[in-house]
């Protein structure tokens, strides 16, 4: 089997899948406390909802719902889907909580559902998706995940975005960041096994912690 092969084959295989299940239940239950702590102080700063929904594209094309905790104004809809650093939709915690990926873990629940897994492309919304051209959809053959490469390397996409005038911030995205988000991603797809996957996700928490490390 070729090695493109034995990336596709291990992306949507039982062994991924199986360890996707086991450590997100185990996820949701060891973090459930912090859920709580997080849940009460966004309530209390900005008001409900705690939980952001946005629709996003998975596997196989398939639409999905995927979970963030709140980060925005509730008077913030509307604008582009991407962000910048200092975006005045971002509420105070929302910049602490952006920061630390801590509002990424509602997505253990997805990972459980199926929606996503530990490691994959990270999922885009619709209307990006709609612009990929067909090679660039092979990462719609995979489940999205939590993180990927083109994550460990765009660490700091918000202030990337941030330092782009905003009226040029979408084209700029889309011509310049979406396609190297994505080449990697296919790379990944072809590579994907179990050690990548731990090292991936090894690779984010450093980048996390010790962001001046990394």
């Amino acid at each position: 089997m070729s090695t493109r092969r034995r990336g596709r084959a291990y992306c949507t295989g039982r062994l991924k899948r199986g360890v996707d299940l086991v450590l997100g239940l185990l996820a949701l239950t060891l973090l459930s406390p912090l859920f709580l702590i997080m849940a009460v102080a966004i309530a209390a700063s900005s008001g409900r909802p705690v939980l952001f929904r946005q629709v996003r594209i998975g596997l196989e094309g398939r639409p999905f719902r995927l979970l963030k905790f709140r980060t925005m104004r509730t008077d913030a809809d509307g604008g582009l889907p991407i962000t910048g650093s200092g975006d005045p939709r971002v509420t105070p915690l929302g910049r602490l909580l952006r920061a630390s990926k801590l509002d990424e873990l509602p997505q253990l629940v997805n990972v459980v559902r199926g929606e996503m897994s530990f490691v994959g492309p990270r999922p885009e919304v619709p209307r990006y998706v709609a612009l990929y051209t067909r090679e660039q959809r092979g990462v719609l053959q995979v489940r999205p995940g939590l993180t990927d490469p083109a994550s460990v390397l765009f660490r700091d996409e918000e202030a990337i975005l941030g330092a782009v005038e905003a009226a040029r911030r979408e084209a700029y995205y889309v011509s310049e960041v979406l396609p190297r988000k994505l080449a990697i991603n296919l790379q990944y797809v072809e590579q994907a096994g179990l050690m990548y996957d731990i090292g991936l996700i090894v690779g984010t928490i450093k980048t996390v912690l010790l962001p001046s490390r990394t």
